[in-house]
């Protein structure tokens, strides 16, 4: 599937922790930790399990970094 987005990351799901509706996505990118919010259906859509191969899209307009 063709997108715009160019920042794009490849990984494998680490693990998957589902709430109520959210589910949190942990994802192994050649050893850096990535971690994306998504709602549960949507998880079971994609079928995502510990092992799945995934690409992590990032479109934002900020990223906000502070130091104490």
């Amino acid at each position: 599937m063709p997108i715009s987005a160019r920042n794009q990351i490849k990984g494998t799901v680490a693990s998957v922790t589902r709430g109520p509706a959210t589910a949190n996505v942990e994802i192994d990118a050649n050893g850096q930790r990535l971690v994306s919010s998504i709602t549960v259906e949507a998880a079971d859509e994609l079928g995502l399990a510990d092992g799945t191969e995934v690409t992590a899209i990032i479109k934002a307009s900020d990223v906000l970094l502070s130091t104490d």
